[in-house]
């Protein structure tokens, strides 16, 4: 199982469970670690039913996700996308035909100059997928997250890179591929790759009009071991940038974030429903997470 401290999250309407059963069939190393409920015993603020799945954890290749059902307010574009590195073009075949069944093909599968079979494609809960082949570092990550600096955000990949590197220990910008000026902005990222934290990340600006951005439909949360990381993410992440309720903020790129303590999935996936109910409770009276907090109110204390 992966102990990755960044761990991307997907934002469902209701279809969380059905998108990560898909997500297992579709991919080979793959398996759920832990759900999480709706309070059963009190109502919750989105109005949602009793004991609905609110989350599910799960990891596919070497990457751990969070599926949360959060409700309609936001949907996923592909400001981050996910790099899926196979090893054969078979296996890129097979992979990227699965995914676009009832999906969208971005980019069509076939052979490019950076890879002998390449496409991208949105699948029909809405994540985007970048599936290719043959490029995969050595020991290099099967699926990698990617982030596209576009509209107001557009030429800041690099800053964005550095400023991560700089926060996260165990980081550092690995290599970055530049556009020319007969293909774009000269010197903007056209391909960079950085490791955040031991792990394998990608960014790139994207010069065209795309009509979307970072938003809420995938964050990154960091999973924090105690209320010192908590503090230090929640402020060095925030700088510039503007802090939401429960744990959530965005930072100076427009990312967002969430910085949650890793007691909190053994605190909303528990088994005593009233424990679980007053801990949500707390949660969602919360800006920055105070695990002190949230473990007296799971306690009841």
């Amino acid at each position: 199982m992966s102990r990755s401290r960044i761990v991307p999250c997907l934002w469902f309407d209701s279809q969380a469970e059905q998108a990560v059963a898909f997500y297992q069939q579709v991919f080979p190393e793959s398996g759920v670690i832990a759900t999480s409920r709706y309070a059963g015993a009190s109502d919750n603020p989105d109005g949602e039913p009793r004991g609905k799945v609110l989350t599910v954890e799960f990891e596919l290749g070497s990457l751990r996700f969070t599926a949360l059902n959060g409700g309609p307010h936001f949907t996923m574009n592909p400001s981050i996308s996910f790099f899926v590195h196979v090893d054969s073009v078979d296996e890129a075949d097979r992979l990227f035909a699965a995914l676009a069944q009832d999906g969208d093909v971005m980019m069509p599968l076939g052979s490019y100059p950076w890879s002998e079979r390449y496409g991208w494609v949105k699948d029909r809960f809405g994540a985007s997928w970048q599936v290719i082949a043959g490029r995969r570092p050595p020991g290099g990550a099967t699926v990698v997250p990617c982030l596209m600096f576009v509209g107001a955000q557009h030429g800041r990949a690099e800053e964005a890179m550095l400023a991560y590197a700089g926060i996260f220990p165990n980081s550092r910008q690995d290599s970055v591929a530049r556009y020319t000026a007969d293909e774009g902005p000269a010197g903007t990222v056209k391909h960079g790759r950085f490791l955040l934290d031991g792990q394998d990340m990608i960014a790139a600006d994207s010069h065209f009009d795309h009509g979307f951005s970072f938003s809420e439909g995938i964050s990154l949360q960091v999973t924090c071991e105690d209320q010192a990381e908590v503090d230090h993410y929640w402020a060095a992440l925030g700088q510039g940038g503007a802090h939401g309720q429960c744990g959530w903020l965005k930072d100076r790129f427009g990312l967002s974030w969430q910085v949650v303590p890793a007691a909190l999935s053994r605190l909303l996936s528990g088994t005593d429903q009233a424990a679980v109910a007053r801990a949500f409770a707390a949660m969602m009276s919360m800006t920055k997470l105070d695990i002190a907090e949230l473990e007296r109110a799971f306690r009841g204390a």
